[in-house]
């Protein structure tokens, strides 16, 4: 996988909605015509797409912002404006999105799963929709929402039937090499592979699967060690495991301690891991006196473990492969496919099919609240209430009376003077400031300010 990245940073910025038209009907012999200003349209949505044509994050690296075509603005005689196009954002299979704090928002394990990361603002509404029997000629419009903007940590998580775990060196890349068309790196020192590889593996006319090649794993690996995190995540999705110990160590770990140190961190990484169906092979067979090799566990015994179970070759005799191969000369390479081929085929079969939807991790903000921002200053949070405010002109009477009741409705008031609000206190909502009263409120930071008491 030339070029392959597995972490990036995607900064998404959803359309911003247009804002609503001020316009009154003049037309010959039409008298007092009245409003016809249009609505705004909706900003674009940003949305990430599950597909098999990408296998890396590398295009996000150098560019990681992605953003949608904002609504249109509104025009008179109730010209509404052109709605914003969505972006589809492809991502490869096996994408998860994260906050910047770690929150998971979403994984996108199967091809064709779509996740909303940016929702467009809505468009503002024309003069037109504000006509009202006390409101006969209104003046002002509600401008656009802006579109949610965020950035996102996309990690992927490789979606394949095989992992291969084993220490640096112990013939992963030669036996991937061997059973598939994949020509990932291969040298006699450790940690040459430094990135993942995937291969698909034909066992016969109708069985087809994917095995994936991880970089050495090391003592340490499950709390982040020799980029044990980095390369664990990988396995995550896989069918079954291959745990490949190395009969014949460079680095002199014994097979029985390469096998249960690579046990304990995928324990200690997720436990469940464990409870997948798993092969452990010998390799390097070819380095090894016939005599000196282990013995093999007995092919009856192969599908005796089920989830939760220990698997034959755990048994305390001693370290007892399921299989001893050579990738150089061939030596257990059919039997291994095949065993695979039977794992995979199992694990496919007792899997629910995919239904295509996506549980949202992000839960949606409803209503609005209020903080304490300072000494004499509160600040209005949440989008009903940014919107009752959103208009392109609040300096006057007629729009500034509007947004009063429409805060006073949505229960403002009393929430301000359940936080402590006190009569001359300042109010932040959105980009408005206007100074409080348990009357009315009277806006500030504008061309013109008022106050009215009852």
């Amino acid at each position: 996988m030339p070029g392959f990245v597995d972490e990036a940073q995607l900064h998404v910025k959803a359309g911003d909605g247009g804002a609503g038209a001020v316009a009154m009907r003049r037309e010959a012999h039409v008298d007092k015509g009245g409003p016809d200003g249009g609505d705004g349209g909706r900003g674009g949505n940003v949305w990430l797409v599950a597909t098999t044509n990408q296998s890396s994050l590398l295009p996000f690296r150098d560019h990681p912002h992605r953003g949608a075509e904002h609504g249109g603005h509104g025009g008179g005689k109730k010209k509404h404006g052109a709605r914003g196009h969505d972006l589809e954002v492809p991502v490869p299979v096996g994408t998860r999105a994260r906050r910047a704090d770690g929150t998971l928002l979403a994984d996108l394990a199967n091809p064709g799963d779509r996740w909303l990361a940016g929702e467009g603002g809505r468009g503002g509404r024309g003069n037109a929709s504000f006509l009202a029997n006390n409101r006969r000629a209104p003046t002002f419009a509600e401008q656009g929402e802006k579109g949610h903007e965020e950035w996102y940590d996309l990690e992927l998580a490789l979606v394949a039937d095989v992992a291969l775990v084993g220490y640096p060196n112990v013939g992963k890349s030669t036996l991937i090499s061997r059973i598939s068309a994949a020509k990932p790196k291969i040298a006699d020192y450790p940690f040459t592979t430094l990135e993942p590889h995937l291969g698909v593996v034909r066992s016969d006319d109708e069985t087809n699967y994917t095995v994936a090649d991880i970089p050495g794993l090391v003592e340490g690996a499950a709390e982040g060690k020799g980029l044990g995190h980095q390369f664990l995540r990988h396995i995550t999705r896989a069918r079954a495991l291959v745990i490949l110990v190395e009969l014949d160590p460079v680095t002199g770990v014994p097979p029985a301690e390469q096998h249960r140190v690579l046990v304990d961190e995928l324990r200690r990484y997720q436990p469940d891991l464990l409870d997948r169906p798993r092969l452990v092979v010998g390799s390097k067979a070819d380095m090894v006196a016939p005599d000196d090799l282990p013995d093999t566990v007995a092919p009856e015994a192969f599908d005796r473990a089920g989830p939760g179970e220990e698997p034959a070759t755990a048994a305390e005799a001693g370290f007892r492969p399921d299989l001893v191969i050579s990738a150089v000369t061939g030596q257990g390479i059919p039997a291994l496919v095949g065993r695979l081929a039977t794992l995979v085929t199992a694990a496919r079969t007792a899997e629910p099919e995919a239904d295509g939807t996506i549980v949202i991790h992000r839960p949606l903000p409803e209503g609005f609240t209020v903080e304490r921002v300072g000494e004499h200053e509160f600040a209005v949070l949440g989008k009903v209430a940014e919107r009752a405010v959103a208009l392109n002109d609040v300096t006057t009477d007629e729009a500034a009376d509007y947004v009063q009741g429409r805060l006073r409705r949505l229960g403002v008031d009393r929430a301000l003077a359940k936080a402590g609000a006190r009569d001359g206190d300042t109010v932040h909502i959105a980009e408005l400031s206007f100074t409080w009263y348990r009357d009315q409120p009277e806006f500030t930071g504008q061309p013109t300010s008022r106050r009215r008491r009852r």
